[in-house]
């Protein structure tokens, strides 16, 4: 990543990344969590707000369920990169194909590993209530920690 960043709350945002992006990748954020008491209700309030400019600049249609899961996932993965990994979270969001992106970039190159299901087991559950809801996840190990990237449809289209 290049440039300064700019704080903004907790939040912490490229400058380059809250202007108009080109039509193939027409919307994207960056924000950096640092882990500080309430940055897991920033990222969701980020992600609402992200999804909001999308119809609002865009014209693109999110549904409501979209906000929804979307705000699921986006706490669901950083709550388990702060917990598991030392130091920063990088949350980025994005629109590819009708498709919102929730990537969550952590320090950690452990890959998750979704448990078996237990009724009885309190907690741990974060990353199968994730696989429950998403289109597609994908888990990487990156030069310098690990990437979780996890799909939801933007809306809702009536199977014809």
């Amino acid at each position: 990543m290049n440039g300064v960043l700019e704080m903004v709350g907790r939040l912490r945002f490229l400058p380059e990344e809250c202007s108009r992006m080109p039509e193939a990748a027409p919307a994207e954020v960056t924000v950096a969590l640092d882990g500080a008491h309430g940055c897991i209700a920033d990222a969701r309030a980020q992600t609402s707000k992200f999804l909001a400019r999308v119809q609002g600049e865009y014209g693109l249609q999110v549904s409501a369920r979209t906000m929804d899961l979307g705000q699921l996932v986006v706490s669901e993965l950083v709550t388990n990169a702060l917990k598991y990994a030392p130091g920063p979270v990088l949350l980025h969001l994005r629109i590819v194909d009708g498709m919102l992106e929730i990537e969550v970039w952590d320090t950690d190159p452990t890959l998750p590993l979704a448990r078996a299901a237990d009724a009885g087991r309190v907690g741990q559950h974060g990353l199968e209530i994730v696989m429950a809801v998403v289109q597609g996840i994908e888990v990487r190990r990156e030069p310098v920690g690990k990437c979780v990237t996890a799909r939801l449809p933007l809306s809702e289209d009536p199977v014809t």
